[in-house]
């Protein structure tokens, strides 16, 4: 028997190698804040959230991580993406990660740059990286 309903998004969880330093950027460009800790053995996240918590990131500090570099190319996470209305939505996006310091750049290829949004037949996309270099993406549909 199939599911009578189509699952969406609840949380996106990430592990960060400074957690005090990541909470603090993903509070301020996203509009989230800290609810509450959860911890986990080897390590707590914190539980961020915007006031309907339609918004929740997990930011995860593990005591075994070595303190190394998120990349796509590995198994694992590639990228998260964020749909927005519009076009439009998406240059009030890039000028709200420039205010934050997320350096616009040819490519998004190290941690707190952006790239120019593009244009393409499926939609239009601004991709960005955090502090640990996670690749995000906000999206806007084909026309809009």
């Amino acid at each position: 028997m199939s599911p009578v309903f189509r699952p969406r998004l609840h949380h996106i969880a990430l592990t960060v190698t400074d957690i005090d330093a990541s909470v603090a950027w993903y509070e301020e460009v996203f509009g989230v804040r800290y609810q509450v800790d959860v911890p986990h053995q080897g390590g707590v996240g914190k539980l961020l959230a915007d006031d309907t918590r339609e918004l929740m990131i997990v930011l995860h500090r593990h005591d075994a991580n070595d303190g190394g570099l998120f990349g796509e190319i590995s198994t694992g996470l590639d990228h998260v993406g964020f749909l927005v209305p519009s076009r439009a939505d998406l240059e009030a996006w890039q000028a709200h990660l420039e205010n934050k310091g997320v350096v616009r750049c040819e490519g998004a290829d190290k941690p707190l740059t952006q790239s120019p949004i593009s244009d393409e037949n499926y939609g239009s996309v601004l991709v960005f990286r955090d502090r640990d270099n996670i690749q995000l993406e906000f999206f806007s549909p084909p026309g809009s």
